[in-house]
């Protein structure tokens, strides 16, 4: 049995053996440090991941087991901010991530990275959704479970309200918060740009009658850009915006929420993106108007279940 356990720490061993000599490579090779950041990541996700699975279950056993993924994502952060270098830092001056709950947090989908983004803004007694079926699966949906993951039962794929229901109802129940992103992909955008939105956490939100709190980071491919092998180390702004109240309405508002709270996301987004890199807005949307902007503009938009 002993002799088992080698084999795991020896390909550890290697990867973090292989990680450092990438690094090394990056002073006179610059792209190898696409390589070595992409391995320093899913290495500490790999130690996180382990250390939820024995966080949930003692979290669970306290009774606090709705806040294990809030601290296995804090865990990421601290671990993402020593091997790689990427930090993502707040701006929530009302303290609504503190204060808000339940809510149904949505945020843009840039790349894998946004994983990291959820370990530093993750507030407590908050879950990802996830599809039911998950629920059985080994490790993951025990771990899920026991963290207080809300599951969404998408039987019916041409239902959002249906799909739903189930989740509203965990929501209210448990006074458990979710994040969604409602883009429903990731973008991979070297500009400020949002996809359609589907009408998933709209729904969502208006049947469990708890607030929407968009949720938006800046565009951050000069951080890391899969296609041209970019991943360098850097801090990434997020802005928490205000709580978008949903007392009273219903099933017949959500498409205009769901356009509202898109183009609300779009001008913060860009504003942010502009902030941060030091540019002004009309330097980002381009003088002649940029076409991602046009393209992703809110009167456009497609609005699919």
């Amino acid at each position: 049995m002993a002799s088992l356990l080698y084999y795991p720490v020896y390909f550890l061993e290697g990867c973090v053996v292989l990680t450092i000599g990438f690094y090394m490579l990056s002073l006179v090779l610059p792209k190898a440090a696409f390589v070595a950041r992409s391995l320093a990541s899913y290495l500490s996700l790999l130690l996180c991941a382990g250390f939820g699975v024995f966080t949930s279950i003692a979290f669970s056993l306290l009774g606090h087991g709705q806040s294990a993924q809030w601290a296995v994502g804090r865990s990421f952060k601290y671990v993402m901010a020593l091997t790689t270098g990427v930090r993502f830092k707040i701006e929530d001056p009302k303290n609504i991530l503190g204060k808000t709950r339940p809510a149904v947090f949505i945020g843009n989908h840039q790349t894998e990275l946004d994983v990291l983004m959820l370990g530093c803004m993750f507030p407590k007694y908050c879950s990802v959704t996830a599809k039911s079926s998950l629920r059985k699966t080994p490790f993951l949906g025990w771990f899920m479970s026991l963290s207080g993951s809300i599951f969404i039962d998408r039987a019916s794929k041409t239902d959002a309200r249906a799909a739903m229901a189930g989740a509203a109802n965990q929501i209210q129940k448990k006074q458990q918060s979710v994040y969604m992103f409602p883009e429903g992909t990731r973008s991979y955008s070297k500009e400020p740009e949002l996809l359609p939105f589907k009408k998933g956490a709209f729904h969502l939100a208006v049947q469990a009658q708890v607030p929407i709190v968009p949720v938006v980071v800046a565009n951050y491919s000069h951080i890391l850009n899969v296609k041209d092998l970019v991943f360098n180390a850097g801090v990434v702004p997020i802005k928490v915006l205000d709580p978008i109240d949903t007392t009273g309405l219903t099933t017949a508002d959500v498409d205009e929420l769901c356009k509202n709270t898109r183009d609300l996301m779009l001008k913060e987004l860009i504003a942010l993106t502009a902030k941060a890199r030091g540019q002004s807005v009309s330097e980002v949307t381009g003088a002649n108007n940029h076409p991602s902007v046009a393209k992703t503009s809110g009167t456009d938009m497609k609005v699919a279940a």
